[in-house]
């Protein structure tokens, strides 16, 4: 996700009471961590749920050591991962997808029609799928499709100087030029030598899906009455997708791009925002819910200016359009994607996928804004191996949400027409007896029921032996300061035992196990695996110095992208504050961690260049290679300066001599041929 989150203006209105306030809970709970997590997690896996011992007996140990020697934070304009490693740097923004495709402009003037034939802008989420994969995780390690979301654009680098969304000299095509650079990019790859991959420039894959391009709508939303707009009078084919961030993949070999900050390209076009009238009252509250305060699109996009699409005065269901996860078929580019309406509407981070013992598909999903929800999918039906139908098992299912109890265990809230609310009616009371309009406004189906305000949900990653669940809940500096939700909305919650901190500048990770083993259930038992800290600064015993797992040597704030290698490592990401001061000092640049869930350890692998997010990872089946993106390098402390002058914060990946930085894919391996991370 992006750093700069103008597009997290807090925006949920359940009144659902907290857990409790901080001083009642939170001595308990880290006395359960001090332990270690080290002990935490040892009881977790050991002592408090006897089944993961079994579970271990079965599948082999439930992680795997961490073999390299862990490096310093850093602060240099480079990436740096651990002796006996290597990089090096792939899918540039700009770089072309065929032999045909324009060559980067190093002023960045190519348009709309050169940047649809290029690698898209701002990698989040990836997966690598091998070229002869029937499953989407095994088969060739050598060659296979990288595929990557791409979130948003950064305008002072994305566009030549002088040229700003709204202003003097914007036009159509720098909105078309937007508008390609942002959803999913597919690249054929291949290995040519140790550590040589490249991009299969003549290959039939390689292809940009953006923001026009036809995409299906699935599921119980398609066809509703608010999904439905001149252009397309029936309601079942979107045009385009953007805002991609984080991702998931499937066995019957997939790819699950997530829509989140959809609501920053909807705005009131030529109208002030003050004198654009809502359609009807009913409309606003439920664009308020989604949107926060504001009727304005965020002025970095200004699509609203030159494309009606995103003016809601004149096309008000479009918004509606937008927000989902979006199924790809990577090996099919004659295939139109399809929007899952069944996973839900709501500002997606990723899908974590797992399959329940009968087979069933159960994806965890989280909603990324301040005081927002964890949910879970479970399918109708049962993958099966090589069956057709299995391109249909997410179009039908059971949506739940999550509540978090204070005592260590939940319980997962079906989001059907007849579960009732706290109110004591039934759902579908609240959405007109529509399925449809209850997935469409998720968001208040889930207010409706109590579910948890987490304090940013963002990627979930599922351990692949034990099955236990890791989500990254990444700040939320509102949480028990008073402040409203949106101008005359109810207050931030205070701090539970979830969510243990007010104003959590630093963000933690909670885990969960399903009762009895099995994803489809109601109840799961919770922990805290970390709280993020700065114990370079605060006192042992104060929540801002973190949980025991964190030091001087690996602190971290801000922890995003998440994800598990086959060995069950499990790979931690962060998007923070990359400043070197006050609260964040000692913390540098943004980086990627390695953790043993057992014993807690964390150690630093790699760090990242000036300004950037470090975000998305996958692995080829040998686990001999990793993939990770690096987002937005040049951000942060140095923005307004770059904004006049574009190198003054980063040249990240080219060196000296380049014109701007450019995110790009970065691959990593061990010099001598062995696991990554072992």
């Amino acid at each position: 996700m992006k750093t700069f989150d103008l597009d997290d203006i807090p925006a949920n209105p359940s009144t659902a009471e907290p857990l409790d306030r901080i001083l009642a809970r939170l001595d308990g709970r880290r006395r359960f961590l001090k332990g270690g997590l080290g002990l935490g997690a040892v009881s977790f896996l050991g002592g408090m749920l006897p089944v993961a011992r079994a579970l271990a007996a079965d599948a082999g140990p439930a992680s795997a050591p961490l073999g390299f020697q862990a490096i310093p934070m850093s602060t240099a304009d480079t990436v740096v991962v651990p002796e006996g490693y290597a990089h090096a740097v792939l899918n540039r923004w700009g770089d072309p997808l065929t032999a045909a495709a324009p060559a980067f402009k190093g002023d960045a003037s190519d348009d709309g029609e050169a940047q649809a034939a290029q690698v898209g802008y701002n990698h989040d989420g990836l997966h690598f799928f091998p070229i002869d994969g029937k499953d989407g995780v095994s088969g060739s390690s050598t060659e296979g499709l990288l595929v990557t979301n791409h979130e948003y654009v950064t305008p002072h680098y994305f566009f030549p100087k002088g040229v700003q969304p709204g202003g003097a000299g914007w036009s159509p095509d720098w909105i078309r030029k937007a508008q390609h650079a942002q959803g999913v990019s597919v690249t054929h790859i291949r290995l040519d030598a140790p550590g040589q991959w490249r991009r299969v420039q003549d290959s039939s894959y390689n292809r940009m899906i953006h923001a026009n391009t036809p995409i299906r709508m699935t599921g119980p939303a398609a066809g509703h009455a608010l999904l439905r707009t001149q252009a397309d009078p029936e309601g079942n084919q979107a045009l385009g997708t953007f805002g991609n961030c984080g991702n998931g993949w499937t066995p019957w070999n997939t790819y699950l791009t997530c829509e989140e900050n959809f609501t920053d390209y909807f705005g009131t076009g030529a109208h002030p925002a003050e004198q654009a009238d809502y359609p009807d009252e009913a409309y606003r509250q439920h664009m308020l819910r989604y949107k926060g305060g504001g009727k304005t699109a965020d002025p970095e996009y200004a699509w609203d200016t030159h494309d009606a699409r995103f003016d809601w005065t004149q096309t008000p269901n479009e918004y509606h359009r937008h927000g989902w996860i979006v199924e790809i078929d990577p090996f099919d580019p004659s295939a139109a994607p399809r929007k899952l309406t069944a996973l839900g509407r709501f500002k997606h981070e990723n899908a974590a996928l797992t399959l329940a013992g009968d087979g069933r598909v159960v994806i965890y999903m989280g909603d990324d804004q301040r005081s927002e929800y964890i949910y879970k999918f479970v399918s109708e039906d049962a993958y099966r191996p090589g069956a057709d139908s299995n391109r249909t098992l997410l179009e039908r299912g059971t949506l739940h949400v999550a509540r978090f109890g204070d005592d260590g265990k939940g319980v997962w809230i079906p989001l059907t027409l007849d579960t009732r609310g706290t109110d004591g009616r039934r759902l579908g009371e609240h959405f007109n007896e529509s399925l449809g309009e209850l997935l469409i406004k998720t968001r208040q189906a889930a207010d409706a029921v109590g579910a948890t305000p987490m304090d940013r949900p963002e990627w979930i990653a599922v351990h692949p032996r034990t099955g236990e669940a890791y989500a990254t809940l990444t700040n939320n500096t509102d949480r028990g300061s008073g402040k409203a939700r949106w101008p005359g909305g109810p207050k931030h919650p205070g701090a539970d035992a979830a969510n243990p901190r007010d104003k959590n500048i630093y963000g933690h990770i909670v885990r969960w196990r399903e009762a009895g083993r099995d994803p489809r259930g109601t109840a799961f038992e919770w922990d805290i695996f970390a709280l993020a800290g700065n114990p370079t600064r605060y006192a042992d015993g104060d929540p801002r110095r973190g949980s025991a797992n964190i030091s001087a040597e690996n602190t971290f704030n801000s922890p995003d992208g998440l994800g598990f290698d086959a060995q069950g490592r499990l790979w931690v990401l962060t998007d923070g504050n990359y400043g070197n001061g006050g609260d964040y000092e000692g913390q540098g640049n943004n980086q990627m961690l390695v953790a043993d869930p057992v014993s807690g350890e964390l150690r630093r692998f790699l760090t990242g260049p000036k300004g950037c997010e470090v975000t998305g990872i996958t692995w080829t089946p040998d686990q001999r290679f990793v993939f990770v993106n690096i987002q937005h390098p040049g951000e942060g402390p140095d923005l307004d300066k770059a904004q006049s002058d574009p190198l003054s914060a980063s040249t990240w990946p080219d060196g000296p001599r380049a014109t701007r930085p450019r995110p790009a894919t970065v691959v990593i391996w061990k010099k001598d041929g062995g696991t990554v991370g072992s």
